[in-house]
């Protein structure tokens, strides 16, 4: 992509964070959207649920990025919260995907954020972006989210949908609360240990989404995860040997419905999702397996 105006919004989040640094480290004008007083020139003040944006801060963007979004395992899945994640990502996208297209030059692209829960648990079932939406809190989510994007592409925005797996850091995220257990001793598998969890590096998830807003020829839904899912027990072991540490640990079902209520379905639940779209849009991946993945997330 060349030297472009590129708005993100959630652009303080795990991903938001890592596509801003990638972005400016190449020279490109990034425009943060910001619930606040904007405080310097290249933020932009938005309220998603009430479905402001600042539409004249979005002039002269190429690309506009939306990650933002509650997060989903910050919080027990109380109905309030469960509404609370839903408009944070719902409203929030109607909210861009209109200003987007009131622009006089909209731009090229937008790039929303999404999530492989929007297949369900498909069990040992390996799933691609041509697979249905499945039942439930997560996917019913998802395919309102995505949805809510429609004024965008109806006004002739290359429109993409990044359906992320779990993400593979420190700084955040699923994996972000992993490392300290691991690194304690405490590590181990969740459950019965066979259900399979669709991974992606920090580095490759963000170099995938900068893929996506490089390539005209793109739009719709990509999966953006490694190639090859694996188990919660493959990937608990892996943890274990890459941080030195042993995973004898165990986090029975019972307990984790417990502790988590309707969470806990999400984190037991088994998704094998295959990133066929990007893989045949020639995207390569710089940490494919499980193991060099969480070495690039430890710094080794």
């Amino acid at each position: 992509m060349e030297r472009s105006r590129v708005a993100v919004a959630g652009a303080s989040g795990l991903i938001g964070s890592a596509l801003v640094r990638s972005l400016t480290a190449e020279g490109h004008e990034v425009v943060r959207l910001v619930r606040r007083a904007p405080r310097t020139a290249d933020e932009v003040r938005w309220d998603p649920e009430r479905g402001s944006v600042d539409v004249a801060g979005l002039a002269g963007c190429a690309a506009v990025v939306n990650l933002a979004g509650a997060g989903i395992g910050d919080h027990r899945w109380t109905e309030a919260y469960k509404e609370r994640i839903r408009r944070s990502r719902v409203l929030g996208t109607a909210a861009l995907a209109r200003a987007v297209a009131e622009l006089d030059r909209p731009p090229r692209v937008l790039v929303n954020g999404s999530a492989i829960g929007i297949y369900g648990d498909t069990g040992e079932r390996a799933v691609d972006e041509s697979a249905p939406a499945g039942a439930g809190f997560l996917p019913e989510l998802c395919v309102e989210w995505e949805a809510a994007a429609a004024p965008a592409a109806e006004a002739g925005v290359r429109t993409v949908f990044a359906r992320t797996g779990l993400v593979v850091a420190r700084g955040g995220g699923a994996w972000g609360r992993l490392f300290p257990l691991f690194r304690a001793g405490l590590g181990g598998r969740l459950g019965d240990g066979r259900q399979y969890w669709s991974f992606i590096a920090l580095h490759d998830e963000v170099a995938a989404l900068r893929h996506l807003l490089g390539r005209d020829d793109l739009a719709g839904p990509f999966n953006l995860t490694a190639p090859q899912p694996l188990t919660n027990r493959e990937i608990t072991a892996a943890m274990g040997r890459v941080l030195r540490r042993p995973a004898p640990f165990a986090v029975p079902a019972p307990v984790l419905r417990a502790v988590l209520g309707e969470l806990a379905g999400d984190v037991l639940g088994s998704q094998r999702v295959l990133p066929t779209r990007l893989l045949a849009s020639g995207f390569g991946f710089a940490f494919p397996g499980i193991e060099d993945a969480i070495r690039a997330a430890a710094g080794r």
